[in-house]
């Protein structure tokens, strides 16, 4: 079916549907380009679906890519944007969940859309043909529904990553999911343990990040948990508050969603799932404060600023107040961020680098080298934490001084 309906491309996709069609091919800007623009989203970039086959798209074009050639994709550069433009194909078999074992490239758009994974994902557009929707997308749109094309179990036995895809979808969108597609989904849930844990982890992490990231229940609801990972499976989600209002940062919203695990567990998941070191850093430093009832006077208060970065701090502080269901847990999160105010706004010392003695100070006050002297600074900023008056370089020398029995400052040389 084709709509008269008129999209605005950015300059760069046009120019490239424009030239193909120049020379007698057929071109259409195709998949999520299209769906987000339809809704009003901006695109994050925008694919070309092809009549012309790879070797002529490198004719036409003079800066390509051949960043798939072998699927028929070539990588046009215009205005340093890559544009993925592919060739109309039709997928051979698919031997491991995952990938086809082959493609044949073919001059009907219609097949190329129907080897597509949902219908919303199969609208091609052009300004001179308009919408060309097929298998029902747009409607499907204004229902708010994903449906795969075509037989559900057909698709997620082709690739299996379109299990999580379709909750995925379902959470950035705010769509339901059509029954067969559902059903379809609890069937075929164990073939996800043929996927790659990066390619499982970047479908969940694209969740957590949604307009609607309590949707990830629907990954145990279906079945798909116990392919993720065993740690992940056995979470209990009773609590789940993962929520939209949350800062749309990776280790905040994993953070919160692992709130309840234990820390052994929650790294765990993360190794599964081969998150980077610095979002597992992140989320182990959360996990051990999230649910701590940290009371807002000025000790605790640095104690807690004291345990990670500034920033970190800052998501802390933002994570007790969305999270906080009673009126005494927001006004103790309010009094928790009112008081942070006040001790940076003093300049209280609340890590090694803000201490007013270094090791070389202790060290040339008599101090041995060695790890004593990293112990000692602990020490001393611990005092520090208690009582911010102290950080003075006599001062922080003389407590020293008493603890470890060495010269002190005016007895030294």
């Amino acid at each position: 079916m084709e709509t008269a309906l008129r999209i605005e491309m950015p300059e760069g996709a046009e120019e490239i549907i424009s030239r193909l069609k120049g020379r007698g091919y057929e071109a259409f800007a195709v998949g999520g380009c299209v769906r987000d623009s339809i809704m009003g989203r901006t695109p994050e970039d925008w694919d070309i679906t092809t009549s012309a086959l790879p070797v002529q798209v490198k004719e036409v074009f003079r800066r390509t890519i051949d960043t798939g050639i072998q699927h028929g994709t070539v990588t046009v550069m215009k205005g340093g944007i890559g544009y993925e433009v592919t060739t109309y194909r039709i997928d051979g078999e698919y031997r491991d969940g995952r990938h086809p074992s082959s493609v044949s490239f073919t001059s009907n758009l219609r097949e190329d859309l129907r080897r597509r994974d949902f219908t919303i994902n199969a609208m091609a557009y052009s300004h001179e043909t308009g919408l060309v929707d097929a298998f029902g997308g747009l409607e499907d749109m204004k229902a708010g529904r994903i449906r795969c094309v075509g037989d559900p179990v057909e698709r997620f036995t082709e690739d299996a990553l379109r299990i999580l895809r379709a909750i995925r979808f379902s959470a950035q969108l705010d769509f339901s999911i059509e029954d067969e597609t559902l059903k379809a989904i609890t069937t075929m849930a164990p073939n996800l343990a043929k996927v790659s844990r990066e390619r499982v982890q970047t479908e969940l992490t694209k969740l957590l990040l949604s307009p609607h990231p309590e949707k990830i229940r629907q990954v145990y609801d279906t079945g798909i948990s116990p392919y993720v990972s065993e740690a992940f499976h056995r979470l209990n989600l009773e609590n789940l508050q993962v929520n939209g209002r949350l800062p749309k940062k990776k280790h905040v919203r994993w953070g919160v969603f692992l709130k309840d695990a234990s820390g052994t567990d929650a790294v765990q998941i993360l190794r599964d799932l081969k998150l980077d070191n610095d979002t597992i850093n992140r989320v182990r430093v959360l996990n051990q404060w999230i649910n701590r009832p940290v009371c807002p006077d000025e000790k605790e208060i640095r104690r807690a600023m004291s345990a990670m970065e500034p920033s970190l701090f800052d998501d802390l502080l933002d994570i007790w107040e969305i999270l906080g269901k009673t009126e005494e847990e927001q006004e103790q999160a309010g009094m928790r961020r009112e008081t942070s105010g006040i001790i940076r706004r003093r300049g209280d010392c609340v890590s090694l680098k803000e201490l007013a003695v270094s090791g070389r100070d202790l060290m040339d006050a008599g101090m041995k080298p060695g790890k004593a002297v990293g112990a000692m600074l602990q020490y001393l900023l611990s005092q520090v934490l208690e009582e911010p008056e102290q950080n003075k370089k006599e001062t922080l020398l003389a407590l020293a001084a008493r603890r470890n029995e060495f010269s002190g400052p005016d007895d030294g040389g």
